[in-house]
């Protein structure tokens, strides 16, 4: 009997449950992408002769004379950098296109597979060396100053020996550039580093007297220093230091790639076209004869980062303690610009509900305005902006408190506005009929009642206030996810410093999210009784 039923259940059809014949073709299809994937990079240069294009990451934000928009063509720039692509492509028969990047984070978008190369003012960097394949390099750059116009710092020299108001001097740089790194090693005692997420960024700061000065490379020094924007507010230093070569980066597998970039360059160097290019934007000079001296830069290519084990205890160390301090930064500022936002939020929502007539449609406009233009753009028009308006900038913190404060009392007075509609029109009546006024009604009465009812949502807005001081980093202040980035991009540890960002954000976060919980169910608990 036994025998039977087991013969008639092997003669019987399969019936596959939906969701793991799904999850079988899924798995296939994520199989086969990986698979094509794999081959698009392993073959970049078969598949960029077969399609006649290749993709180049690079960041247009503050991007001349590197990269300078087109508005006739938006996906090809002009451009010395531009220029030497176009010319390399019709060496190799394939035309360039560009691929938007934030200019830290190209080496990542490379490493993606997203684009074939990454060409915008890379320095030949041992650690980036030992990451991708670094093409010979096709340009000799050199760092220059540039300090506002009536400053007394000339020279580097000068800057060293500066202490304004008895401080160190500010002194801003592009974000893990090769200026950031020369700064580090050469003056991080005696200076105050200033990162920027752009160039102009920087000399923007300088110009509007926020920093001391800024350390540009060459060619972003000399193209913006003549711009009437610069030109008669900011000065470039005479003398040059921290030269170094720009190369073009691919994956490590892309050899055959590789070696069809340099064979371009080399030919390039050899007939005299690329010294054309940098002379059509006055950014010739006679170290660019390096070029053609495989001895000036071989060694950096063949090197290796340098490794300290005997002090890899004490480096994780204060890895560690630069992503605390960035935290408490994150801290402070919530806790600093939270309860603002609070106040304000709960001003404006008394205004619209109770202010006079006149007033309302202001205070409306003003939430709209705040809710419908990103958290980014205030913050840039408060640093940056708001100087040339009234001749004075802020602090980056203080920008940023207020920023922050601002935008989310929008949010804040549209939650008190709801939690003030919650409480009863009798409340208000009543507390009339007994001889209070309104203000005193509204503090006494209302206010307390919506309060209880708007502490959930404005608690779950202040763990969203958490995250959002990341956009902080745009007017240089280095919070916790800034400060992540910077160590991913100057290390290489992604993945180690990813994980130990998002650990220390949990750790602030999840208490509120507790509370948030617990008060809640209190109130339920309350409304039940």
């Amino acid at each position: 009997m036994i025998v039977n039923a087991l013969a008639t259940r092997l003669t019987q059809p399969v019936i596959v449950p939906e969701w793991l014949r799904l999850l079988k073709w899924n798995g296939i299809l994520w199989l086969g992408l990986m698979l094509l994937s794999h081959s698009a990079k392993a073959d970049s240069l078969e598949r960029i002769l077969k399609t006649g294009e290749f993709q180049f990451g690079s960041d247009m934000e503050g991007g001349a004379p590197y990269f300078i928009p087109n508005p006739l063509n938006s996906k090809m720039p002009s451009g010395f950098e531009a220029d030497l692509l176009r010319a390399i492509g019709e060496r190799i028969h394939a035309k360039p296109i560009i691929h938007q990047g934030q200019w830290d984070q190209l080496p990542q978008v490379l490493s993606r597979g997203d684009v074939d190369l990454i060409c915008n003012g890379f320095e030949l960097k041992p650690l980036l060396v030992q990451r991708f394949r670094a093409t010979r390099p096709y340009f000799r750059y050199r760092l220059a100053m540039m300090t506002p116009q009536d400053s007394k710092i000339a020279t580097w020299q000068d800057l060293l020996k500066s202490s304004p108001s008895g401080q160190k001097p500010r002194v801003g740089v592009l974000v893990n550039s090769a200026a950031d790194d020369y700064l580090v090693k050469y003056a991080g005692d005696r200076i105050r580093i200033v990162r920027f997420d752009g160039a102009t960024d920087a000399m923007l700061a300088t110009r509007n007297g926020q920093i001391d000065a800024t350390l540009q490379d060459e060619p972003a020094a000399i193209h913006y220093g003549a711009r009437p924007e610069f030109q008669s507010r900011l000065k470039i230093a005479t003398d040059r230091f921290g030269a170094g070569f720009y190369v073009i980066y691919v994956r490590k597998e892309d050899e055959k790639l590789a070696l069809e970039l340099d064979k371009a360059i080399s030919g390039m160097v050899e007939d005299g076209s690329l010294k054309t290019i940098y002379e059509k934007y006055r950014l010739w000079h006679e170290e660019q004869a390096l070029l053609a001296q495989p001895l000036a830069w071989q060694a950096v290519l063949n090197s290796t980062p340098e490794e300290d084990s005997a002090n890899s205890g004490s480096k994780r160390l204060g890895f560690a303690l630069m992503l605390l301090k960035a935290a408490a930064m994150t801290v402070f500022l919530s806790v600093v610009s939270m309860p603002l936002a609070m106040l304000i939020g709960l001003l404006v929502a008394l205004g619209r509900l109770y202010g006079p007539k006149g007033i309302r449609p202001l205070l409306a406009i003003y939430v709209e305005f705040l809710r419908g233009t990103p958290l980014m753009l205030q913050l840039f028009f408060i640093y940056f902006i708001f100087p040339e308006l009234f001749g004075f900038g802020l602090p980056a913190i203080l920008a940023s408190i207020i920023g922050l404060a601002v935008n989310y009392s929008a949010y804040e007075s549209e939650i008190y506005r709801a939690g003030l509609q919650a409480i009863p029109e009798g409340q208000m009546e009543a507390s009339l009929a007994l001889g209070m006024t309104r203000k005193q009604a509204l503090w006494r009465i209302i206010i307390p009642q919506a309060t209880r009812i708007v502490i959930p949502p404005v608690t779950n807005d202040f763990i969203a206030l958490f995250k959002d001081t990341s956009v902080c980093s745009v007017i240089t202040i280095v919070e916790l996810t800034k400060q992540y980035s910077i160590l991913a991009n100057s290390t290489l540890k992604v993945l180690e410093f990813a994980i130990a960002t998002s650990v220390l954000y949990l750790a602030m976060s999840c208490p509120l999210s507790w509370f948030a919980r617990h008060y809640e169910r209190h109130l339920e608990s309350e409304n039940e009784n």
